[in-house]
């Protein structure tokens, strides 16, 4: 029989009395060297400080009809490497059994004495992680660090997007003589060194606000900078399809509405908001701080030479371009031909002069029919091309490249 235990903050004292006799009729005993430290005289002197699956499997058959018992530190359930070893035991036929521990969740709940029920858990103990994400969806997020990913890291990064006012606990070393508690703002941690067993908390008090596309074009901050209204921001978006991890960009950004809104739709991805006017790129700021659209990312420079650098989209839409619609187009399409594309036009003239040409010289596009009515278009393209436009003669025209 192989006993895989989780043995909390690694004291003998937090083990269950079920844990501690698997431990002490073990024939054999894996784990890290931090966890067989804690073990008392009476347990086997055959101990392992091995804790891969390989290393653990390759030694049990070295050590035929032996019991084993495998120490993990924390609970056996949250972010642990028990998994990883189970399924081949499984897979062999060998006997296994599982006794899960503390984990640092509850001993950070505990400490704090507060329930933990409503925290978002997330591992940044050795895979990816977007903190700014994660806060931006959830009033409480628990993070596991560990590796190259500390609590000061973590709270860098929040700070760098613009969330360093965000609260935050740090608890070290947990449920031993050493533990600490420390609170501050993500700006104030970032900038402290914790010991290497580490866990942190953040609550964002100031989540941004989710509903439906289309904010009230009173609840942008304003000026002389053109905006795109309401219902043409709702029906950008609607057609756009966002996801909510897409990478995205709003080219012409002014007010930053359009940019803000896809931010708060996309809170897994971010947004390259374009914009070449100062008193214009002043407001995106503003209005990115009053949205708290952290994943938003102004790009101060004229299109097409400012999307040069920008990660490939997923979706685009364009406001503005001041006379390099075509360029524009372009640059999108050879950064992903499948991306989907959004314009918005003021003028008629924005589809003859910048569309149109394009078009026809790039695609040989046919027009089912003529200006001011519906258009058919057929494009052996993948991805969408719709046009917007506010003018008298055009309401909303879609035009499609169909695959």
């Amino acid at each position: 029989m192989v006993t895989l235990i989780g043995m909390g903050s690694g004291k003998w004292e937090a083990l269950s009395a079920q844990a501690q006799d698997a431990v002490r009729s073990a024939g054999l005993v894996f784990g890290a060297k931090r966890l067989l430290a804690g073990l008392p005289a009476d347990c086997t002197a055959r101990q392992f400080a091995l804790y891969q699956p390989a290393d653990i499997l390759e030694t049990l058959a070295q050590n035929p009809g032996q019991d084993a018992a495998v120490l993990y530190s924390g609970d056996t359930g949250f972010y642990s490497g028990a998994s990883g070893l189970l399924t081949p035991l499984r897979a062999l036929g060998i006997p296994a059994r599982v006794y899960p521990g503390v984990s640092s969740i509850q001993l950070l709940s505990a400490a704090l004495g507060r329930p933990w029920q409503d925290w978002k858990l997330v591992s940044a103990h050795g895979c990816a992680c977007d903190p700014v994400a994660e806060c931006m969806m959830n009033r409480s997020v628990y993070f596991l660090t560990g590796g190259a990913e500390t609590p000061a890291s973590l709270c860098q990064k929040l700070t760098d997007a613009g969330m360093g006012e965000a609260h935050g606990v740090v608890g070290e070393n947990l449920g031993t003589e050493a533990e600490a508690i420390r609170y501050g703002s993500a700006a104030e941690l970032a900038g402290q060194s914790f010991a290497p067993l580490s866990v942190l908390l953040v609550e964002n008090f100031d989540l941004p606000q989710l509903r439906a596309p289309g904010f009230p074009d009173e609840s942008f901050i304003r000026s002389e900078v053109p905006m795109t209204k309401q219902e043409v921001r709702a029906a950008a978006l609607a057609k756009l399809a966002v996801q909510p991890g897409d990478t995205l960009w709003d080219v012409g950004a002014g007010t930053g509405s359009v940019s803000v809104e896809l931010a708060l739709a996309a809170p897994q991805g971010h947004v390259y908001a374009v914009e070449c006017e100062p008193d214009a790129c002043a407001l995106i700021r503003r209005n990115r701080e009053k949205f708290a659209a952290w994943n938003l990312s102004l790009i101060e420079g004229r299109a097409p030479a400012a999307l040069e650098a920008l990660t490939a989209p997923d979706a685009v839409f364009i406001g503005g371009t001041k006379g390099s619609m075509a360029a524009v187009v372009d640059t999108v399409l050879a950064k992903n031909a499948n991306a989907h594309i959004c314009i918005a036009a003021i003028a008629l003239e924005s589809l003859t002069i910048g569309i149109v040409p394009f078009l026809l010289s790039a695609f040989g596009v046919y027009f089912g029919n003529h200006f001011g009515r519906k258009i058919d278009l057929k494009l052996d393209l993948i991805g969408g091309l719709i046009l917007i436009g506010i003018g008298t003669k055009i309401l909303i025209e879609h035009l499609y490249f169909n695959g």
